[in-house]
């Protein structure tokens, strides 16, 4: 498997889990009934349960982006090793982001949003180039 896809394989599977501690978290505040039904008077979660479902729909919303240009990129037959590095880079970019996220801590969040931001544009660059 080629390392763009190995990561974007990682980064996808990173995402899809990010949901279970806050649900986790959510099943242990409010109970099993207010967690599956639709309960307007649910007790408030955690607030690292808060943000962490904040940086999971901001994961999902970057995977968007991320999975579309490496998939384009296999589509075309675009693979070298700019494109490796940037895959790599995304992936870890997206979990410091993630936990940093869920412990509050802002700037390197930010340098971790930041860095996936950057991991998208060294592909689409190379992309453009080709």
């Amino acid at each position: 498997m080629k390392p763009e896809l190995l990561y974007l394989c990682y980064a996808t599977a990173l995402t899809s889990i990010l949901w279970l501690p806050y649900t986790l978290d959510r099943l242990l505040i409010r109970g099993l009934v207010s967690t599956v039904g639709y309960d307007e008077e649910a007790k408030p979660q955690s607030k690292w349960a808060q943000r962490l479902m904040k940086a999971h729909n901001n994961a999902v919303e970057n995977l968007v982006v991320f999975a579309t240009l490496i998939l384009l990129a296999n589509a075309m037959g675009v693979s070298n090793p700019m494109i490796a590095t940037a895959s790599m880079l995304y992936f870890w970019a997206r979990l410091v982001h993630a936990v940093t996220y869920t412990l509050g801590i802002p700037w390197i969040r930010t340098l971790g949003f930041l860095s996936g931001f950057v991991a998208q544009a060294m592909v689409a660059v190379q992309l453009l180039l080709h």
